[in-house]
């Protein structure tokens, strides 16, 4: 997942803002107790989505896939005061410790968080999206996208985690596995969608930053 040299990644960290207390102890709590941790934005990429979400000022915010919540309390901290982040998540394995860490960061009344398939949980949430993060199972990607596409107003955002897969997406597409092949297939729709402005953004394990025109 690492394609950014490790000394330019640490000098990056260090002239970057400090990660909060609260994300310190996510991010420890995470690695600790739960399985996979290297899903977890972290804090280079959380302090970027903290960024975006800052400059975009969203009232609202559609993220697929919480985990542990690491990446929903950077995008919330862009939130205007009335905004609201809806967050998708099939594991309610992880329930008490996202509601925990929701509850520390004050987030609770700002966020509401959902258990279940996304694919059936996005067309009841009746919401204008300013911006939607996307970082959930691979080979839904592109059904995330159509789903949450008529969602996002004019000017509003797309992000999709994981666009590099590690670099697999460069080898050869007949021993590319499912994954593999869902993301490469996602990002060519993404790259061939005149209704949209797009960049690969080659942060962690890639970004892909979609503007809807």
């Amino acid at each position: 997942m690492e394609f950014i040299d490790e000394k330019i990644e640490a000098y990056a960290l260090a002239h970057s803002q400090a990660e909060s207390d609260i994300l310190k102890k996510l991010n420890r709590e995470t690695h600790a107790n739960v399985m996979m941790p290297r899903m977890l934005s972290g804090h280079l990429q959380g302090n970027l989505l903290n960024m975006i979400s800052k400059m975009i000022q969203p009232k609202q915010i559609l993220e697929i896939g919480t985990y542990t919540g690491y990446s929903g309390i950077c995008l919330a901290q862009g939130l205007q005061e009335n905004g609201k982040l809806h967050t998708i998540d099939i594991n309610e394995e992880l329930e008490l410790l996202v509601r925990k860490f929701l509850e520390e960061a004050g987030l609770t009344n700002k966020i509401n968080y959902y258990i279940g398939n996304a694919l059936d949980i996005i067309p009841t949430i009746k919401e204008t999206f300013d911006l939607v993060f996307i970082d959930a199972d691979k080979k839904n990607y592109s059904a995330y996208y159509d789903l949450v596409f008529e969602k996002v107003r004019s000017g509003g955002y797309i992000i999709a985690d994981n666009v590099l897969w590690s670099g697999k997406v460069l080898g050869a597409p007949e021993k590319m596995d499912a994954d593999t092949k869902a993301i490469d297939s996602f990002n060519k729709k993404i790259h061939n969608d005149n209704r949209v402005e797009h960049m690969l953004l080659p942060i962690r394990d890639g970004l892909m930053i979609v503007r809807k025109k």
